[in-house]
Parts: C-alpha cells; sequence; structure tokens
C-alpha cells in the first residue's frame, strides 16, 4: 500500500496555513491526529525533529497526522500572535481533520508550546478524544485551562527538560485530573537530544494505548 502524503493550504483566520496529512504506511487509519509544533520565535515549524518523530511514531500505530505551520511561518500568512491566534490556527487545522476522517477518533498533540496549545484546543473542543502534550513547559505562563481536562491526557517529558524541569512538571502532573498518563524519557534536554530513537518508542506507546 502506497502511503498518502499530501501538502495543502487551510484557510487560517489570519490567511492560508500551510499544512502536510500522512497516512499510515500499512493499513486504513485508526485514528486521526493533529500535531502543535514549538514556538516559531525560537524557530519552530512542522518539519522540527521532535514534531516529525511524534507524527513518524503515531503513523506506526494506524493514525493519519496532520502537521502545519502557524501563522508566519514557513509559507503560513499572517504574524506570530503570543499563543492566542496560534490557536484559532489550530482549530482550523482540527475541523479539516475532522471533516476529511468524520468516523475516527481525534487525537490533538503538540510539543513544547505546540503541546500548550494542544491542550488548550482539547479543552475547548468536544470532538478532540484524547491529547498528548510532548516537552510540556511548566516556566513562566499559566497552565489554568488544562486542570479540567476529563479527556485521556498522555504526557512524554524528557528527565532534564530544561523548560519543564522534572519536580515542576511532576507536581503540575499530579494536579491533573485523571485519566492521565506519564512517561519519562532519559535525555540530556527539552529536545530529546541522543534519545529520539526512544522517544518515538514512547510516542508509539502512546499510539496503541487507546483508551
Amino acid at each position: 500500500m502506497a502511503r498518502r502524503i499530501e501538502t495543502l493550504f487551510l484557510p487560517g483566520p489570519a490567511g492560508k496555513l500551510e499544512a502536510l496529512l500522512e497516512e499510515p504506511e500499512d493499513r486504513v487509519p485508526v485514528e486521526a491526529a493533529l500535531i502543535c509544533h514549538p514556538s516559531p520565535i525560537g524557530g519552530g515549524t512542522m518539519h522540527n525533529k521532535v514534531v516529525y518523530r511524534m507524527a513518524r511514531g503515531l503513523r506506526k500505530t494506524g493514525c493519519a497526522v496532520l502537521r502545519f505551520n502557524y501563522r508566519g511561518v514557513n509559507l503560513s500568512e499572517g504574524a506570530y500572535d503570543h499563543g492566542i491566534g496560534e490557536t484559532e490556527d489550530a482549530r482550523v487545522a482540527l475541523a479539516e481533520l475532522g471533516n476529511r476522517y468524520p468516523n475516527l477518533p481525534l487525537l490533538v498533540g503538540g510539543f513544547s508550546f505546540g503541546s500548550r496549545i494542544a491542550l488548550r484546543l482539547t479543552s475547548q473542543e468536544a470532538s478532540a478524544r484524547r491529547t498528548l502534550a510532548v516537552g510540556f513547559p511548566t516556566r513562566g505562563v499559566s497552565h489554568d485551562f488544562a486542570y479540567q481536562l476529563r479527556v485521556p491526557k498522555f504526557f512524554v517529558q524528557s528527565t532534564h527538560d530544561e523548560f519543564g524541569p522534572k519536580p515542576e512538571f511532576t507536581a503540575f502532573y499530579d494536579s491533573l485530573l485523571e485519566p492521565k498518563q506519564l512517561q519519562w524519557v532519559e535525555s540530556v534536554d527539552h529536545f530529546f537530544k541522543d534519545a529520539l530513537d526512544t522517544f518515538e518508542g514512547a510516542i508509539e506507546r502512546v499510539g496503541n494505548n487507546r483508551l
């Protein structure tokens, strides 16, 4: 079976949004996943290596995966909007995914800044059946939107994440409602340096754990 790969442009609230849709290589999709990338301020795009590994790991478990660039990133139009507009961009992408796969459960995931977008969007959209937060940053900003989330929540975190240090992240995670699951990946930094294969394996376990 040839894997479907489609580049597309979505009509975003600030102009067109560049996106990439990929289906599994060896099966009909059983779930559809939206993946949100890190902050554009730090150079984040949908081609970030952690985002790429997230997408590949989920595809291995039967997910169709949609990645996209926020407003102002690469070929997406508009300008950075401090997470507010980026959440609206993600909402458009999630609606596109739901329209394309109306009979599949939807997962919303993201890395770093994108994990905040993913949890915020999941808290607002009933169509999101579960959420995946990778490298969730606990420092410097409020995350009140996460505390009332009742859908299954999956977290994958580096043991030496400088933006979500283990003690701070553990306290945050412990305060969240069930159902939830956490996997620590032994790594030296936020970007899972020298541990991307282990990280991708953790993503596959999330993909296969459809509660």
